[in-house]
């Protein structure tokens, strides 16, 4: 039996999530003030500044990093050269 492939939607990227649920009025500099970082990246960390400072729950905002993640890699897949090693 052959397994089809089903392909997913690309999912939103998490910045641009944040930016038009938080960060909207704000620069990228000045929301990067009011959390406390030099640098607007998706971490747990930055997960939970943005929860504490807007109500956005840490769960979703690391779902959305991960599933636009797993996205991009699977993009990439076909560049990814890895040989199975020997079963134990």
């Amino acid at each position: 039996m052959t397994m089809k492939r089903i392909t997913m939607v690309y999912p939103a990227q998490p910045g641009q999530f944040i930016s038009a649920e938080v960060t909207e009025p704000l620069s990228v500099t000045t929301a990067a003030k009011v959390l406390g970082v030099t640098r607007l990246a998706l971490s747990a960390d930055m997960a939970i500044r943005i929860e504490n400072a807007s109500g956005l729950k840490v769960d979703t905002l690391l779902r959305l990093q991960t599933a636009y993640e797993i996205a991009e890699g699977r993009d990439r897949e076909g560049d990814i050269k890895v040989s199975r090693g020997p079963r134990r």
